[in-house]
């Protein structure tokens, strides 16, 4: 049960941040105790591979932080959070990696399921965030981004230790977040009935 919240907690912070829960495993592995990687998970605290996710972390950073590029790189990332989440979820639960020796014994031995709970939990964070800032956005004039941004940073690397130091802490994440995505979807509403009655009024006049 803790294996599945840290792997879900690691998916979800992946789904705001593709690089942050990475690293943060990569990190605790290499340099503590906390983090013990699977055999199959060893290269996420290579050093190598730690001096790559920072500089991608860096680029993430401040392209997500600008107005109209901030969305590019929604886009963008639409492929690269969910990936990062069904790795973090498969390390979080201890699964094999997905580059396997043998496809044929990796698939029939549901070693694949984790990866897949992983990119589906990144995919719905990516999709709230995406579908969240254009609403920030357009009601502070672009001002909102880069303080949104800044706030999805910060809860990706909470969320991210607090999956793996205190993985029962998860669900209420997760809660917030299901209580933001009602937020979001209802202000969405709201702007689409306002367009509609000012389209109507136009059309009055």
């Amino acid at each position: 049960m803790l294996e599945a919240l840290t792997g879900s907690g690691l998916a979800a912070s992946a789904g705001l941040n593709a690089y942050i829960p990475l690293l943060s495993m990569g990190l605790l592995a290499r340099y503590t105790d906390v983090v013990e990687l699977p055999g199959g998970w060893q290269w996420l605290s290579n050093g190598w591979v730690i001096a790559i996710l920072t500089v991608l972390l860096a680029i993430e950073f401040v392209a997500d932080k600008v107005p109209v590029v901030d969305h590019v790189n929604d886009v963008v990332q639409t492929v690269i959070r969910p990936t990062s989440g069904g790795l973090v979820f498969g390390a979080g639960v201890s699964s094999e990696t997905a580059t396997v020796s043998d496809p044929g014994e990796f698939f029939s031995s549901n070693q694949w399921v984790p990866i897949v709970v992983g990119v589906l939990i990144a995919l719905g964070v990516h999709a709230l965030k995406a579908a969240a800032r254009p609403v920030i956005n357009t009601m502070t004039a672009g001002i909102g981004a880069p303080v949104a941004s800044t706030a999805e940073d910060a809860t990706s690397v909470v969320m991210s230790l607090v999956a793996i130091l205190v993985p029962v802490l998860v669900v209420v994440f997760l809660a917030g977040m299901v209580l933001f995505l009602v937020w979001v979807l209802r202000r969405r509403r709201r702007r689409r009935r306002e367009r509609q009655a000012a389209r109507a009024a136009g059309f009055q006049v």
